[in-house]
């Protein structure tokens, strides 16, 4: 056994040595309940999953709901479990991890997929820039090809005047 471990079996059993010294009255019930949160804290389950509550404390100690609530071990376990300094199992441990690992893996996936879609948008309006820019580079290759043939034609003293761009001039 670990020291933390030993350290929750010696906790455990100072509370509930105290209780049976300040409650005589203790049955059968109470004393399986008592033995069943002892191996949950543990991290020994027989029939659970390990988790520790009030249902999983039941099934372990073979005994109903209603006697777990009526039993006084009932609320010496809720104290033992809401004091700062008393160690759970590793397994809730690693399930109290776990789930926090996957909030965190969810809020990452819901980053990323937002970040996905301000690509694509921005991948969008480049792609629009440029079959615009496209169009107008065609547009003055056109327009290069046509001077480029008139100044070819041999008359030298003709200009013709292009068609104006539909762009204003700048001034």
């Amino acid at each position: 056994m670990t020291d933390s471990t030993d350290e929750t079996l010696r906790a455990v059993r100072t509370v509930f040595a105290r209780l049976a010294r300040e409650n005589l009255s203790l049955t059968d019930i109470d004393h399986k309940i008592m033995h069943a949160f002892e191996q949950l804290m543990l991290g020994r389950p027989e029939i659970t999953d390990g988790r520790i509550s009030a249902v999983n404390i039941c099934a372990e100690a073979g005994v109903s709901r209603a006697s777990y609530y009526r039993s006084p071990v009932a609320a010496v376990i809720k104290g033992i479990l809401s004091a700062p300094e008393s160690r759970r199992p590793e397994s809730d441990e690693l399930r109290q991890e776990t789930a926090r690992l996957k909030q965190s893996e969810r809020k990452l996936r819901r980053e990323k997929a937002d970040e996905i879609r301000e690509l694509r948008a921005t991948l969008a309006a480049y792609a629009n820039q440029i079959q615009v820019l496209a169009l107008r580079n065609a547009e003055l290759e056109a327009d290069t090809r046509r001077l480029q043939a008139q100044l070819d034609g041999g008359r030298e003293d003709v200009v013709k005047q292009l068609r104006r761009s539909q762009e204003p001039a700048s001034t």
